[in-house]
């Protein structure tokens, strides 16, 4: 079964550098649509940053000149680079990706589990 697995969320100070990792395993014939999401305490989930169906890249104003998303196609991962870190950075970081399963099928959305980014002072 297709499986998303998220790393590289940590603790850091304010102005470091984080990667996060969100690696897709399982049968599947190929990869639409691949998001950043994060969801900050007591705040609703927000998209930062993503490939659309047709592989250009868009990111949430907010964090426009900081976020960088890549993704591998070979090893089926998708990637978020993120630099000058700030406190409101702070929250779990969720990548969601639209897979399409055999030829010819609509895609399927899966979620990754999380990967908590915390920002200190």
């Amino acid at each position: 079964h297709v499986q998303l697995v998220e790393s590289g969320g940590g603790l850091v100070q304010a102005g470091g550098s984080l990667r996060l990792s969100c690696e897709v395993s399982g049968r599947i014939f190929s990869i639409n649509a691949m998001r950043w999401y994060r969801q900050a305490a007591v705040k609703q989930r927000e998209l930062v940053a993503g490939f659309n169906r047709a592989g250009s890249q868009h990111y949430a104003d907010s964090v426009k000149s900081r976020f960088t998303i890549t993704r591998d196609n070979d090893k089926n991962t998708l990637y978020l680079q993120i630099n000058s870190l700030k406190t409101e950075d702070t929250a779990a970081y969720y990548c969601n990706v639209a897979i399409i399963l055999s030829y010819g099928s609509s895609p399927t959305y899966y979620w990754g589990q999380g990967t908590q980014v915390t920002v200190s002072s």
